[in-house]
């Protein structure tokens, strides 16, 4: 999956927004209560409204990433997406890193004309990094992840994720064909591991991982100690129950890679306290990891 970059790796640009701004993501969730509680309209236009004002309060509070679920604009259609552009590219003009929410898994083929929608330069649907489900095969999107390379953005793949719904298959026991055996969470893991480590990127790899703040990461086979230099894409925090002052305890080693996923719990003190909930919580976080 390697592939010469002719950008600023993202792991470089990750741990450059960790040392200005601190390691909270904003999540951008136009829930339909939300956008009534917000005294948006529904459809693709309140949803335009609601992103970019949370684009402003990230930007005013002081957070460095914010993470726009596709889904809640993907259901307006090609409105819903125009929406979304828009949002995007005032992320890109406020000088924010952009995780697209999008969970993309595919064949090699598909994989690699999604990594063309949301690598591409010129594409009004570029992003810093986008998130990806592994259960096709991380081999699936060796063209996806060069691509990203190539763009200097990222890729977030699928681990352990914190819905109760995937425990099952994310421990089930996997063997792979040197007859090591392990949990499928545990083996992508080991997976991502080894193709940043083919890579040699300095701090960060540009390939992260996506674990759950409620998981057990023991339980799923996965030790967090081991990745000091993998992104981790953290959901969880607030409305799932996980505290900022657990991050090292959850984390370990690991919980100065952690993007600290935050979504409805900031979002639900609405439009004029934002702003100002994003810098107590971006504040609170930086004194949990001292």
């Amino acid at each position: 999956m390697t592939a010469g970059a002719s950008a600023p790796a993202f792991g470089e640009r990750l741990g450059e927004v960790f040392d200005r701004l601190g390691p909270l993501c904003v999540g951008i969730d136009p829930h339909p209560y939300l956008l009534d509680a917000w005294r948006l309209p529904g459809g693709a236009a309140g949803a335009r409204d609601f992103g970019l004002r949370v684009v402003d309060a990230a930007h005013r509070g002081g957070a460095g990433i914010v993470k726009p679920q596709v889904a809640f604009y993907e259901r307006w259609g090609s409105a819903g997406f125009a929406a979304l552009e828009e949002v995007l590219h005032a992320a890109r003009q406020a000088g924010l890193l952009v995780i697209g929410d999008a969970k993309r898994g595919d064949i090699g083929s598909t994989m690699d004309a999604y990594g063309d929608a949301w690598f591409d330069p010129e594409s009004s649907l570029r992003v810093d990094a986008l998130t990806v489900s592994p259960y096709l095969g991380l081999g699936s999107m060796t063209g996806l992840v060069a691509r990203a390379r190539r763009a200097g953005a990222g890729v977030f793949v699928l681990g352990a994720t914190s819905n109760p719904e995937a425990r099952v298959t994310q421990t089930a026991r996997r063997t792979d064909d040197d007859g090591t055996v392990s949990t499928v969470a545990g083996g992508i893991v080991d997976d991502v591991l080894h193709d940043n480590q083919i890579a040699g990127e300095p701090r960060f790899g540009s390939v992260g991982l996506v674990l759950g703040a409620t998981v057990d990461l023991v339980a799923a086979g996965v030790d967090p100690d081991r990745l000091t230099a993998t992104p981790v894409l953290a959901p969880g925090f607030g409305h799932q129950g996980a505290l900022y002052r657990d991050i090292p305890a959850l984390f370990g080693a690991a919980g100065r890679s952690v993007v600290v996923s935050t979504s409805r719990a900031l979002l639900e003190h609405g439009p004029s306290d934002l702003a100002d909930a994003i810098r107590r919580d971006s504040d609170e976080i930086r004194r949990c990891l001292v």
